[in-house]
């Protein structure tokens, strides 16, 4: 009896231990190559300088963060930073994790950038509205004034006043640019507009916003352009409340606000990130700096479907005629306003 009991015990522990070694790796295990290496984990990190909620600027990157996440796999990581501080705090803890690509998502990123960047050069470092490059630095130079003439030119054409409103959380020169290209726009169809432009002195603040803009329209403006972040969101409020039109910025805000915002100024955030993540993936990365605008198709006019009958016919094709240009590649107004390739500034190492 006990010869038997330990035989059928033997047997039974044969049969967990084969069990148990082929899951584990046996002739039709994952493991059975011992000689073959994982692959590396593809990393993404980014760094926004306000909250992803804002509907705009921060919510878009992020959308693009998880479409890489979705679409290529990626591992991935973000954090909302306030100061230069953080920035280079934050690029150096990333590099230092071994992620692959970390973007630091605004002009203000670029100094912390490229005193990092050189200390890790495993790692890819991208800002966007950037130009300071190296091997492992890329910036990104989105041509929102492409867009943003076409938005003029809707503008020109829909106030009844001739004055317009520009307000922007800051004086950065990628928004300067883009407020350039749509007073441009503006006065191509309506030469008698006038434009008052006004800063918040933040991106987050929603009652500031809506201070500045009741302040614009108080002084007869009726028609806002506003590239604020969060701080948009009360623009939109005013606009709202006075019954004067608007346009939404970075991502398509249309129904933030469906009756009084005429269109809004895309940036595919998702695209230009997915682009950049194939990039990484591939093996095909450079530092450079990266434009993308209509002609890409990552930067886009999208007038609002629910006020677009309340535009004239006229100023529609109008700005459909330059943005077949853009497409073409062949629209000259906003050379001097537009980064290119040779706009490049290497990067400063850290001493």
């Amino acid at each position: 009896m006990k010869v038997n009991s330990f035989r059928a015990f033997m047997l039974s522990t044969t049969a967990v231990a084969l069990a148990f070694a082929t899951a584990c790796g046996g002739k039709d295990g994952a493991t059975a190559d011992s000689g073959a290496a994982a692959a590396p984990a593809f990393k993404v990190a980014l760094l926004t300088p306000g909250p992803i909620s804002d509907k705009s600027w921060n919510g878009g990157a992020y959308d693009g963060l998880t479409m890489l996440r979705d679409s290529l796999g990626a591992q991935i990581s973000h954090i909302q930073t306030k100061t230069p501080a953080e920035f280079e705090e934050n690029f150096r803890q990333y590099g230092a994790q071994g992620y692959t690509m970390v973007v630091g998502h605004g002009f203000e990123f670029q100094d912390a950038a490229s005193r990092v960047a050189p200390s890790y050069p495993k790692t890819n470092y991208i800002v966007t509205s950037g130009r300071v490059v190296a091997p492992n630095l890329a910036g990104v130079a989105f041509l929102f004034e492409e867009a943003s003439y076409q938005a003029g030119m809707i503008a020109g054409a829909m106030t009844k006043t001739n004055k317009l409103g520009l307000i922007a959380g800051t004086e950065l020169p990628p928004v300067k640019a883009s407020f350039e290209a749509f007073t441009r726009g503006a006065k191509a169809v309506n030469p008698t507009v006038e434009v008052i432009t006004s800063y918040i002195g933040n991106w987050d603040d929603v009652s500031a916003g809506k201070e500045q803009a009741l302040a614009q329209i108080n002084r007869g403006v009726d028609v806002l352009f506003q590239n604020a972040d969060a701080a948009g969101l009360g623009i939109f409020q005013a606009a709202k409340e006075k019954r004067v039109y608007a346009f939404g910025t970075n991502a398509n805000q249309n129904d933030v606000a469906p009756d009084v915002i005429l269109g809004s100024v895309v940036i595919d955030l998702p695209k230009a990130f997915m682009l950049l993540g194939r990039e990484m993936q591939n093996g095909t990365f450079k530092g450079r700096v990266i434009s993308l605008g209509v002609k890409e198709d990552v930067v886009r006019l999208v007038l609002n479907p629910a006020l677009q009958a309340k535009i004239p016919a006229a100023a529609i094709a109008a700005s459909d005629s330059v943005g077949a240009l853009l497409h073409a590649g062949t629209f000259s107004a906003l050379k001097d306003l537009t980064v290119g390739a040779d706009s490049a500034k290497p990067a400063t190492p850290a001493k």
